[in-house]
């Protein structure tokens, strides 16, 4: 016989997987006829664009590209500075076990080094090295029983469980486009470098939309053709809004923003400016808070119940932050005494994550490459500064998962005397949080048989090591309530080991057996 039963919907992403995969992206460049002879590098820059991926049976596919700009000292009399610019592609093939093409892919692909070797004057070697942070989800649409019906004397053991069920997914794509003008009195003669990152991100919710947005940062290098460096920055909008039916402002949302192309070429020397494109892919998953009543076991000391029990692996006290560390410090740079500061890359690298009481500790150090003029030659020099940010007030933070991503909003360096630089460094810090947890789930109840009416007795049993009452309830055909009642027993939740309890094996409808093995009880002590 089935019971019958009230069922509330809940939807799981389960993370199937999470990997972290290092590659190496390795290609050689001929340079240009047009172009002099490299005689060393200076920097090299390069802006990571993913315009595919796809999951399959136990694989995960990444194709993209590197646009990558080398700045070099020619091999002329004047030693002159000029640029370079390729496209490195990539296509990664990285095996993930227990995956499927019905899953949810989420990756980031960082540049974690680039480095630049001469072969010859007219061949020059790249090595990118990428981390590549795969997470796969799988959503499953699962019920929870709320309530039966069709048993008699049915025991439940419930609790009440909170859980991040996702609302849904989606993603959208956003066209960049914009014109860059430099100074009127520059004629620009070709490009040197380019930096371009995505800061400032953020989203609103509201009509079964989300509103994600950020700014792409853009500065370019360039030499003009009166043999100058300059460099332009600037911040371009990027909006785009992502279909999420039933999302609410109440909402946790996961957002991704990837760069999948970009295109950028100088218009003609009268137009004194740069044209830039590109396709910004942003992707979402939204949550809601969930509380719900949780059957974890069951019986009955009447009939014989069978049901499948599943357990499975959801999240709860979700939640995600967004921090801003300022760094404001000097540093020395003897070189830039006497010279003139072009430009520094910023590179925050976070070496360990200690997690403390309630707070979330990293340390590590902000990687500053200084690119300068002296004597009229152009070179670089690496400074490192110490890095340490402190997230606060994370509850259970030994327990939960931690995902971060860490953008620079702004920097600033200003030259003082004496080589001295002042260094103001904005970072964000974007903190996603969860606990995982693990459910049972209950399903297929059914009542194998009605079982015989037997006598009413009493057995006395010593409490051992991790017993509760429902565990000695349920092996005894009993009912918490009545050895509660009988044993005189003020918490249920409180029995110690070695305690001696009376188990009514079989409870009839009237309670006049439990009432008068009471008295006999009574009358024994």
């Amino acid at each position: 016989m089935t019971i019958e039963t009230t069922n509330e919907n809940l939807s799981i992403n389960q993370l199937v997987c999470e990997k972290k995969e290092i590659i190496f992206v390795e290609g050689d460049m001929i340079v240009p006829d047009s172009k002099p002879d490299v005689l060393n590098t200076v920097d090299t820059s390069g802006t990571v664009c993913v315009y595919k991926k796809e999951i399959t049976d136990n694989k995960v596919k990444i194709d993209g590209n590197i646009n990558t700009f080398i700045m070099y000292v020619a091999d002329e009399a004047e030693d002159s500075i000029r640029g370079l610019n390729t496209n490195l592609d990539f296509s990664e093939l990285i095996n993930v076990d227990n995956c499927n093409e019905n899953m949810i892919l989420e990756t980031e692909v960082n540049k974690k080094s680039i480095e630049c070797k001469v072969l010859n004057g007219r061949k020059i070697n790249i090595k990118v090295g990428l981390e590549i942070n795969i997470k796969i989800y799988s959503k499953e649409e699962t019920q929870i029983i709320n309530s039966m019906n069709g048993c008699n004397d049915l025991q439940v053991l419930e609790k009440d469980i909170q859980v991040n069920s996702l609302i849904g997914s989606g993603n959208t794509k956003s066209y960049v486009k914009d014109t860059l003008v430099i100074e009127n009195t520059d004629n620009l003669a070709e490009i040197l470098k380019t930096d371009i990152s995505l800061v400032n991100k953020d989203i609103k919710i509201s009509y079964n939309k989300v509103l994600a947005k950020s700014e792409a940062n853009v500065k370019i290098m360039y030499l003009t053709e009166e043999n100058e460096i300059k460099s332009i920055e600037n911040r371009i909008p990027v909006v785009g809004f992502i279909d999420i039916q039933d999302v609410s402002e109440e909402n946790i949302c996961d957002t991704n923003y990837e760069i999948k192309n970009i295109i950028l070429k100088p218009n003609s020397v009268e137009e004194h400016s740069i044209y830039i494109e590109m396709e910004v892919e942003m992707s979402c998953m939204a949550y809601e808070s969930k509380s719900i009543n949780l059957i974890q076991d069951m019986y009955s000391p009447c009939e014989d119940i069978k049901f499948n029990q599943r357990k499975i692996k959801t999240i709860t006290n979700k939640e995600n932050r967004r921090e801003i560390c300022k760094i404001e410090d000097t540093v020395k740079v003897d070189e830039l005494n006497n010279g003139r500061l072009i430009d520094v890359n910023v590179i925050p690298i976070i070496n360990t994550q200690r997690k403390q009481n309630t707070r979330l500790i990293y340390e590590g150090e902000m990687q500053l490459k200084f690119i300068y003029i002296t004597n009229n030659s152009l070179s670089s020099k690496t400074v490192n500064l110490p890095l340490e940010y402190t997230i606060e007030n994370i509850d259970n933070v030994e327990k939960v998962n931690i995902c971060e991503q860490i953008d620079i909003n702004s920097k600033d360096f200003i030259v003082q005397s004496g080589g001295n630089v002042e260094c103001n460094i904005e970072l964000a810090f974007n903190i996603r949080i969860n606990k995982e947890i693990q459910i049972n789930i209950i399903e297929n109840v059914e009542v194998e048989e009605n079982r015989s009416d037997e006598d009413y007795s009493l057995i006395m049993y010593i409490v051992k090591e991790n017993d509760t009452i429902w565990d000695i309830a349920k092996k005894y055909k009993s009912t918490i309530d009545d050895i509660v009642k009988i044993n005189g027993i003020e918490n249920e939740n409180i029995i110690n080991v070695g305690d001696k309890l009376y188990i009514p094996k079989y409870v009839k409808k009237s309670t006049q057996s439990i009432e008068e093995d009471m008295q006999m009880i009574e009358y024994a002590q």
